[in-house]
């Protein structure tokens, strides 16, 4: 007779389901961390990309902001400047005749007269020119000037290029290196910080270009878009929010506007260039036209934002209102718009920020023309300084490459600096209220 077979017990049906339960909770806990994971990861990731981009521009950047120059006394001929009229002179040769005097050995010709005039920047002659003018007196005696290098010395001195490259290859001469190594070693040559990156007008030249004229036609622009979209902006939100009737008209501007805020930014340059200068006959170029480009653009954005913070205001407050006797106006314009200001406040610098690095809709208006000088209204020719990043980065002097670097340096500067008072207010205006 064969042994009866041992059978395992059996598992009671609540235990099964216990089971069954822990196991659905150990899948989502295990879910939940390699959620978390991922969520960490990707933060990460994206703050990895942002610092390599910063530390990209800082260390290609990082040359523009010191500029080589060279100290060097100009005698100023008395029988070459006529007092009644110095600006009449040939201010190029006393440049160069300075700047040879400099050397160990003289030049012998006039093309070396040239070549050792070419150290410094060509806009010597104009510097020269203006202290002249502005002081007579030094005719007949001389000036002490410190300018900038040429780009090429410039590079050479800032170790961008190679000594080790062969002659043919290379922008300056043994002969032209040996020069400067020499101003070099009796101590005329400098490198202060450079301070004509933000102070300096526009130039052909790398050496003399700054952002002035850039800086200028960004705060105008930015100055006609804030004045024509703020107060729009929130009129028109406060309508639609709180005034409008709900109907067919409304539901379609509704969608329009939340349309609008996903244009690309080309479309709204095409629609300046067509309306603003086309029909209208505004000047191109001008601030004007740039900031009511950048306000169509930052329009939609605003009324969002002012919309979502007057939904944002409890309606405890308007009940309490009407409560004790407010108008419907009055209970918008003082209770719910103050205590949905910070909201507002801060969606209007956002907006702003980004309209500052918007480039398409102003390259589309002419603001990329070469202009130095900085306007002086919303009505004169500008450019701003997305554009002007545009234009160097678009120049093919190598001393670009480094004052392109360190313009994005400063736009990322000024976009850190509207989203720290953003910030501020908000927190201001949320402990205020």
């Amino acid at each position: 007779m064969s042994p009866a077979r041992s059978h395992p017990a059996p598992v009671p049906a609540h235990g099964r389901d216990r089971e069954a339960a822990a196991a659905r909770r150990r899948r989502r806990h295990r879910a939940d961390r390699r959620l978390r994971r991922l969520g960490l990861g990707a933060i990460a990731l994206a703050i990895g990309l942002l610092g390599l981009l910063v530390a990209t521009l800082v260390v290609t950047g990082a040359p523009a902001l010191t500029q080589t120059s060279l100290r060097v006394a100009f005698a100023i001929p008395a029988d070459e400047v006529d007092p009644a009229d110095p600006g009449a002179t040939d201010y190029g040769r006393i440049v160069r005749a300075g700047v040879a005097a400099m050397l160990p050995e003289p030049p012998r010709t006039a093309a070396e007269l040239r070549e050792a005039g070419a150290i410094v920047t060509p806009n010597t002659q104009f510097v020269l020119r203006d202290a002249v003018m502005a002081d007579p007196a030094l005719i007949g005696g001389s000036v002490t000037l410190t300018v900038p290098v040429a780009d090429a010395y410039d590079q050479l001195n800032k170790g961008l290029t190679s000594r080790d490259t062969p002659a043919e290859r290379r922008r300056l001469s043994d002969r032209q290196i040996g020069w400067f190594d020499a101003l070099k070693a009796s101590g005329a040559v400098s490198q202060p910080l450079n301070w004509g990156l933000l102070f300096n007008r526009d130039s052909h030249l790398p050496e003399t270009a700054g952002l002035a004229g850039a800086i200028a036609g960004s705060f105008y622009t930015l100055l006609v878009c804030f004045l024509v979209s703020f107060p729009t902006g929130i009129a028109a939100a406060v309508w639609l929010e709180e005034f409008a009737p709900r109907n067919r008209l409304t539901d379609a501007v509704e969608i329009n506007i939340n349309n609008l805020a996903a244009v690309p930014p080309i479309i709204f340059g095409l629609l300046g260039l067509s309306v603003f200068i086309g029909a209208f006959g505004l000047p191109r170029s001008a601030p004007l036209v740039g900031g009511l480009v950048l306000s169509l653009m930052t329009l939609p954005t605003i009324i969002i934002v002012t919309r979502a913070a007057l939904r944002a205001v409890p309606p405890s407050i308007r009940e309490a209102a009407y409560g004790v006797g407010a108008s419907r106006h009055q209970v918008v314009l003082h209770h719910v718009l103050p205590l949905a200001l910070p909201g507002i406040l801060t969606g209007t610098i956002i907006g702003l920020a980004h309209a500052l690095g918007e480039t398409a809709p102003l390259l589309l208006i002419g603001m990329n023309a070469f202009i130095t000088d900085p306007p002086g209204g919303i009505l004169e020719a500008s450019t701003a300084l997305p554009t002007q990043i545009y234009i160097w980065a678009d120049s093919p002097e190598r001393g670009f490459v480094s004052r392109t670097s360190a313009a994005i340096l400063v736009l990322l500067g000024f976009l850190l600096l509207m989203n720290a008072v953003a910030v501020f207010l908000r927190q201001r205006l949320e402990r205020t209220w």
